[in-house]
């Protein structure tokens, strides 16, 4: 009745459960002077609550031989547990008790800030971090998702405590969260260990509107440069695209397969062993809740102009646009990505981990629809999805180069 969703799904392979809760809340929710406060959050989830102490989450996860995480994206926030099934429901204890039991203690908010500023910093130091995010603050200039889920420095120093509570309160309660317990667990007992925790909480306040703002359709291609201190020259070409579970989501999983996948794939092929123009190259398919992005990585081999490397790629594009797709080479694309589905269900985190970011984002049920809507894209669809969104002129190119020199 507080409006928390559980999805449980067995399985008795292995004597173990995951337990995952899921917040509707990223950075895509916080306005410009919250920008950081969802992973920051994260991070003082794991600092003390009414009955957990600091550091009793990880010790006593430790006891029990288990292991928990958490992770912030720019659409949800989640937190894990995997436990033996003997023990599991401790992990229904910790989670309903921060749910509306958060202490953020001032020292341990600042000793934490400390970390976070940390670990902003650590990857600043990174060229290719610091060259996608030129790149996503050029594509998403009035959208929330032009921002780092870690946040800024200035409004990381900046933030109050009381910041963070009234975001905690706005965003962390039953109605806008997603429970899921996947593993050896008997259903009917562990909804009700579930209501037994949960049910009691009261519901939080509506979702509100996110502060994400405009996604404008690109007008033109545009170019950032950054510089780094070697000698590598890395690329970055971003387009956006679509909503997660949208059938031209599932259309550019397989041109990501078919560009990037495998030695047989048309930019791994021509770029990396035929042609010798790159030493690198990948793809991937990034659908969110108000809009994707289809990210393109390379990096350039000694000697070979950069621009010669775009015109590459620029061509492999436009074929896989305009020519007809071979049916063998769809069939192993397809292949591929059953492979890749297998292999990334293997455990119960991440069956749950599956099951619950579409249920946040979309809808829980495309976590098992995956291999069913791959199947079913077809050569034209590849094509129209191709043409439609992978064209220079709604794209930005993104340069990392050594320093002093242009494209």
């Amino acid at each position: 009745k507080n409006g928390l969703r559980i999805l449980i799904a067995e399985r008795h392979d292995d004597p173990v459960v995951a337990s995952m809760v899921f917040y509707g809340v990223g950075s895509r929710h916080e306005a410009e002077g919250e920008a950081g406060v969802s992973h920051f959050l994260e991070h003082m989830m794991f600092k003390g609550s009414a009955r957990f102490g600091k550091g009793e989450v990880d010790r006593i996860t430790t006891v029990l031989g288990g292991s928990n995480n958490a992770f912030t994206t720019p659409d949800h926030t989640a937190y894990w547990f995997e436990l033996a099934s003997d023990r599991w429901e401790v992990a229904l204890d910790i989670e309903a008790d921060r749910m509306q039991g958060l202490t953020l203690d001032p020292h341990e908010f600042a000793s934490e800030k400390k970390v976070v500023l940390e670990e902003l910093s650590m990857g600043q130091d990174e060229p290719w971090r610091r060259l996608t995010q030129a790149v996503t603050e050029a594509m998403f200039k009035r959208h929330s998702y032009r921002r780092p889920v870690i946040g800024y420095e200035d409004v990381l120093r900046g933030m109050s405590i009381e910041t963070m509570r009234a975001y905690y309160e706005r965003h962390y309660h039953p109605g806008n969260a997603v429970l899921v317990i996947c593993g050896d667990v008997n259903p009917r007992r562990a909804l009700k260990a579930a209501r037994e925790r949960f049910g009691s909480i009261p519901a939080g306040p509506k979702p509100s509107e996110s502060a994400a703002g405009l996604i404008a359709e690109p007008a033109g291609e545009q170019r950032v440069t950054t510089h780094w201190d070697d000698s590598s020259r890395r690329l970055v070409m971003v387009w956006p695209t679509t909503v997660v579970g949208s059938d031209e989501d599932y259309a550019l999983d397989v041109v990501t397969a078919l560009l990037t996948h495998g030695r047989l794939s048309r930019l791994q092929a021509r770029l990396v062993h035929d042609e010798k123009l790159a030493v690198s190259v990948s793809a991937a398919n990034d659908a969110r809740v108000d809009s994707g992005v289809f990210w393109l990585y390379a990096e350039c081999a000694d000697g070979v102009d950069p621009r010669t490397l775009e015109r590459a790629i620029d061509d492999e594009l436009a074929r896989l646009a305009c020519e007809r797709l071979p049916q063998s080479e769809l069939r192993r694309a397809k292949r591929i990505l059953e492979a890749s589905d297998a292999h990334e269900s293997e455990t119960v985190s991440d069956i749950a981990e599956e099951l619950g970011e579409f249920a946040v984002d979309a809808h829980w049920r495309l976590a098992v629809e995956g291999v069913e809507r791959n199947e079913a894209v077809t050569a034209v669809a590849v094509k129209e999805a191709t043409a439609r969104f992978l064209t220079p002129s709604r794209r930005v190119i993104g340069w990392s180069l050594p320093e002093g020199e242009r494209v």
